[in-house]
């Protein structure tokens, strides 16, 4: 059985580092400009809140409770308060609509729901007369609602005092439902982006993620303190993961950030010892310190900055060859580090951090190099919802270019046959909340969890993903290619491409979609002195299709003949989380792309 400080379950776990932790700081948010600090003891206080709120209303151990709200300190208080009563919290994304909210609500048998704001209350009051197990609404920021009466919606400060008035009225009731749940007991649900169909909940139960940290705790040993910023989707399985436990955990310091667009801004504000990202935010950062050093008018400083830079890379090819790096090297790399790389990553924020994590989507080759070569620790992870987020990490000093590490302490990782990678042990999820035929699909009789990721494990047990196994093109010839190797080698060839999918399963030829990244296109719009800098504008530019084209040409010289991008459509749009095109966590949705760029796909194979 798994402990953490010597507890079996999250709310457990969260009552004991509240008593220890007291008056340390928590989590810190910015409000009106200001930073405002949240001690541990507050934290508890307002989940405790919560939690007694929630059961004055009538909530029964194992309700389920939903919140749609960007990332903060209302989330947390709502997720450990619900825990805490032996409820079972579940995340909304905020980008959905109100028919997908209905389905979710539905499907998990929500019977509370927490709304951030009008928007996000509109989208339930719509479907409520559809969802008929909902006792109550609670509602966090009220502003525009006061004159607002629903006998079902109430304020979240009036579930506090609500809250409040219960404990006073029932003395050490609270305590005996930490007691309650047992870690087999589900703790949370976490609904899949829906990729591939309607989206589907995850349960993970106390164990699962007790399991999972209990490894983490192996893989990365670490003393109390620390900082990182959430700003991925609190509804994603890695938010959950990174932030709301991991500081139960570590005792690490959690800034939220509602708007991730923020996230650069907010590096060196933060300084964080920890960061998680997906591949998009880090090919970004690169991206604008690329712009910035070429932007800096002083030419010899300009040499500088970029010859540091290739040294460091030079160096980190070195030893990832395995070669030793010659002493002449070292020093220069020493000269280097000290006037210029050290400088770079405090102008990043990221100078203080000790382990950054790379997941959600293979991170390209030289924009790992590039990030190592400042000195940054980045190191690429593997994981899923259904095996409570990570099953393989790479700690610092242990990177290899490709890899996404070994498995974590007590998982099991085995290849199938057809190179599907399995996985078994205490972090695999109960279960498809309600579907039992899907969960029987994808947890065998053996208990090994089918990811549906194409991998490789070396003789020292590094994982390396090919791609996901229904993603894969095969084209008409036959040849087996991974489209997330080719999309990547494109974005990396220009920071112009913000997204891009390619096309070519059972077709003669590869082609591509590609859309401009808005903040590249803003800069370009400004270096060329174009007055509309939208997306849609600057992908009319003549300049950005000749820039575009040297970017494929320059991919296509990376990649294998077949592999290669032999036409491209540049579409005068923007791709944005949540929409369409990509999950709230900005992974493709590639049929639903097909087919809403059908036409366009067509006339690329025409003649």
């Amino acid at each position: 059985m798994a402990l953490i400080h010597g507890q079996d379950t999250l709310p457990k776990l969260f009552r004991h580092v509240v008593r220890e932790r007291g008056d340390a700081v928590a989590m810190r948010e910015k409000h009106l400009g200001i930073w405002r600090a949240i001690t541990w003891r507050e934290y508890g206080a307002r989940a405790r809140a919560v939690g007694s709120g929630l059961v004055a209303l009538g909530l029964r151990p194992r309700d389920v409770v939903s919140i749609i709200a960007e990332n903060g300190p209302e989330w947390l208080y709502t997720d450990l308060g619900t825990m805490s009563v032996a409820g079972v919290t579940n995340g909304i994304y905020t980008t959905d609509s109100p028919r997908q909210v209905e389905y979710i609500v539905n499907d998990s048998g929500s019977r509370f729901f927490f709304a951030e704001n009008e928007e996000q209350l509109d989208k339930i009051l719509e479907v409520r007369g559809r969802c008929p197990q909902l006792v109550k609404i609670v509602v966090y920021d009220m502003d525009g609602l006061h004159a607002f009466r629903d006998d079902q919606v109430l304020s979240f400060e009036a579930l506090l005092e609500l809250g409040a008035q219960w404990d006073r009225e029932h003395p050490g009731a609270f305590d005996a439902l930490v007691e309650t749940p047992r870690p087999e007991d589900l703790a949370i649900l976490v609904y899949t982006s829906g990729t591939t169909g309607p989206p589907k909940g995850v349960e993970l139960t106390h164990a699962n993620m007790l399991a999972q940290w209990r490894a983490l705790q192996a893989t990365r040993p670490r003393p109390s303190g620390g900082r990182l910023i959430s700003f991925l989707p609190a509804a994603h399985i890695a938010d959950r993961w990174s932030s709301h436990y991991n500081q139960m955990v570590f005792g690490i310091q959690v800034t939220s950030v509602s708007d991730p667009r923020a996230v650069a801004a907010v590096l060196p504000e933060v300084r964080p010892t920890v960061w998680g990202a997906v591949p998009r935010v880090v090919e970004k950062l690169k991206a604008a310190l690329d712009a910035a050093i070429a932007a800096d008018p002083d030419a010899q400083r300009r040499e500088a900055t970029r010859a540091a830079i290739d040294l460091g890379i030079h160096r980190v090819r070195l030893e990832q060859a395995g070669e030793p790096v010659p002493d002449e090297i070292a020093a220069q790399h020493a000269v280097a580090e000290e006037r210029v790389l050290s400088r770079l990553r405090a102008r990043l924020g990221l100078d203080q951090a000790e382990w950054i994590l790379i997941g959600a989507a293979p991170l390209a080759r030289d924009v790992h190099e590039f990030l190592l070569g400042l000195g940054l620790p980045v190191a690429e992870l593997y994981g899923m919802s259904e095996c409570s987020c990570v099953v393989t990490a790479c700690p610092p000093g242990e990177v290899r270019l490709g890899s996404v590490g070994r498995a974590l302490p007590g998982v099991e990782l085995r290849v199938a046959g057809d190179g599907e990678l399995l996985v078994r042990g205490p972090v695999v999820m109960r279960g498809y909340r309600g579907h039992p035929e899907q969960t029987a699909e994808a947890i065998d009789a053996e208990g090994w969890m089918h990811t549906g990721d194409i991998a490789t494990i070396d003789a020292d047990g590094h994982v390396r993903i090919v791609d996901r196994k229904k993603e894969l093109i095969i084209n008409a010839a036959g040849k087996n290619m991974s489209p997330a190797n080719i999309e990547g080698q494109l974005k990396a060839a220009s920071p112009l491409i913000g997204q891009c999918v390619v096309i070519g399963d059972a077709r003669p030829y590869n082609v591509a979609l590609l859309v401009l990244d808005p903040d590249a296109a803003a800069a370009h719009a400004r270096a060329h002195g174009l007055a509309d800098s939208s997306v849609e504008a600057v992908a009319a530019d003549p300049e950005v299709r000749r820039l575009v084209d040297g970017a494929v040409e320059r991919a296509n010289g990376r990649l294998s003949r077949v592999e290669q991008i032999k036409r491209y459509a540049l579409l005068a749009e923007e791709w944005l989380p949540g929409g369409d095109e990509l999950t709230p966590t900005m992974k493709l949705k590639r049929k639903p792309i097909a087919a809403k760029h059908a036409a366009t796909i067509d006339a690329l194979y025409a003649g």
